[in-house]
């Protein structure tokens, strides 16, 4: 079977007490419109299962696709302009030249879906997960949702990915300070000392000039782990050992509490 074969859900279930649910029987109806015409502008398809489905070119333009599951869906050229996709499901859907313009994504799961030219001027994506998502338009990005990004793949311990969401943070605002830090953190854990200090060093000016007592002293205790670290080093000691790392471990958690409040 085609891996985006149009799935059709075979029932829809509701309750209702008291009343019929000529609602859900639209639905059906407008799930079949778009099977056999591949145009259902401003359709009901509310809490619609359409995972793995093939929706290359479909004119979706106004559509109610509130909490519909679009689970790795081929949407590649879909008009989606003005649809309602609060809280849908778009993990993994190819959303390549999609038009998302002015469509409403609160609460919309996009996390590793595919947006390469994609147009969403005018998209609102409060409370959107966009983790992973693959080439978001650089309009719709901004220095905290990349720093937030950045400190989720630093908790997961890919510091290689943190550094590039922190780069691309700074990039955006150059004076982002805890973007800084948190860069630092990374480099230290990956064992790139010049760079955990020169973070830590900017860090602690950056800090010092907007008074934040507690980011100076965040940044000197990065300042510390590196020192220690390299004096470990040049004594021979064994970096790995159990208390050495304990130590150095409670400094780093310390710094990454701070970065989180």
């Amino acid at each position: 079977m085609n891996r985006y074969s149009l799935l059709i859900p075979l029932t829809v279930a509701a309750t209702v007490v008291g009343l019929s649910t000529p609602a859900r029987a639209e639905n059906l109806v407008h799930l079949q419109q778009l099977m056999n015409t591949r145009e259902c502008t401003g359709c009901d398809l509310f809490n619609a299962g359409l995972v793995n489905s093939n929706l290359s070119g479909v004119n979706l333009a106004g559509a109610d696709l509130r909490n519909a599951n679009l689970n790795r869906a081929n949407l590649r050229g879909a008009n989606l302009q003005g649809a309602n996709l609060r809280g849908a499901v778009l993990s993994y859907a190819d959303l390549t030249s999609a038009d998302l313009r002015g469509a409403d994504l609160t609460g919309a799961d996009l996390r590793e879906a595919y947006l390469t030219d994609s147009n969403m001027t005018g998209a609102v994506l409060t409370g959107a997960f966009l983790v992973g998502a693959v080439d978001l338009p650089d309009s719709i990005l901004t220095a905290d949702m990349l720093y937030s990004w950045g400190i989720t793949e630093t908790q997961r311990g890919n510091f290689s990915g943190a550094i590039d969401y922190y780069n691309r943070a700074l990039q955006i605002d150059p004076s982002y300070t805890n973007a800084i830090l948190a860069r630092g953190i990374s480099r230290y854990r990956l064992a790139d000392m010049n760079g955990a200090l020169a973070d830590a060093t900017t860090a602690e000016s950056m800090y010092a000039s907007q008074n934040n007592v507690a980011g100076q002293e965040s940044a000197m205790q990065l300042s510390t782990m590196v020192a220690l670290y390299e004096q470990a080093s040049e004594r021979e000691y064994d970096t790995g050992q159990p208390n050495f790392l304990n130590f150095v471990g409670s400094l780093s958690t310390m710094v990454l509490r701070f970065l989180l409040r």
